[in-house]
């Protein structure tokens, strides 16, 4: 019979010997290392590990003793392996909302998507479609603040771990995002702060760009400015047009949001400050 799997996360100030008293702590658990990565952040002089392991073990007593022999400022994260549960939220555009449902239809995301949430209800038909719920939320004729408490409320009938924006077009209030730190996931493309405003292929055509890209991030106060998980580029070249574009534009999205949820789901990423530490 398979033991349960695990991961561990710790951030701390760096000093000697914390991979052997990490692992001498574990060892002590009975527990099987079955992985091991670190990383130390040498501005801050921050010392970063994931440990996968597997073993039936006592939560609270690792935790424990793990904060006898680190640093007074560690954090520790101690996960159980499993999917996550996660809501996507969309408007009309179907690339990335049609990568991720075909990927839990075939179990590819290591998570449960427990149902779409649109402010339009142009992909209402294509999400049930997978056998997943979809829930219209209207933006028409209402302020922000009573849009986004409808969203909420629905949002949290379902309590889900993470919020995915697949091309969610709706530029999210602090107060909302205060609910979810480092928790909810965007994709966009990277032509950003250059071409800012409507029509940014047609801009990147005007200019003869290169290269076309897309940024995943967890979604802070900062429109677009939230830590970075996941970037990736694609070359183009005069004779695209702007539709060419577009679509090669949507194209590495789907692919970007994808690898990104990946790592976030499986539990490879720390964030610190701003930034995002992945361990793939």
């Amino acid at each position: 019979m398979s033991q349960p799997a695990y991961v561990l996360l710790i951030d701390c100030a760096d000093q000697k010997g914390l991979v052997y008293k990490i692992t001498s702590v574990l060892y002590s658990q009975n527990v099987n290392i079955i992985g091991n990565q670190e990383f130390v952040e040498r501005e801050q002089d921050r010392f970063f590990m994931r440990t996968d392991f597997s073993g039936k073990i006592n939560d609270a007593h690792i935790l424990e003793e793990l904060r006898k022999v680190l640093p007074p400022d560690a954090s520790i994260s101690l996960r159980q392996k499993r999917a996550k549960s996660i809501v996507l939220l969309v408007t009309k555009e179907q690339h990335c909302l049609g990568e991720l449902l075909v990927r839990h239809q075939f179990n590819e995301l290591n998570a449960n998507i427990l149902a779409v949430i649109g402010n339009h209800d142009t992909l209402k038909p294509f999400t049930h479609q997978f056998g997943v719920n979809f829930h219209l939320v209207s933006h028409e004729g209402k302020s922000r603040e009573q849009h986004e408490r409808e969203v909420l409320e629905v949002v949290q009938r379902y309590n889900p771990e993470y919020l995915v924006l697949a091309k969610y077009m709706r530029i999210l209030s602090p107060e909302f995002v205060r609910n979810f730190p480092n928790r909810i996931i965007n994709i966009h493309h990277s032509f950003l702060p250059a071409f800012i405003g409507a029509n940014p292929y047609r801009q990147a055509y005007e200019r003869g760009v290169k290269i076309i890209g897309a940024t995943a991030h967890f979604v802070n106060n900062d429109l677009d400015e939230g830590p970075i998980l996941m970037q990736n580029v694609i070359p183009v070249d005069h004779t695209y047009s702007v539709q060419d574009m577009m679509q090669s534009g949507r194209d590495v999205e789907k692919i970007v949001l994808a690898h990104a949820l990946k790592l976030v789901f499986n539990d490879k990423v720390a964030v610190v400050g701003n930034k995002t530490i992945i361990f793939d």
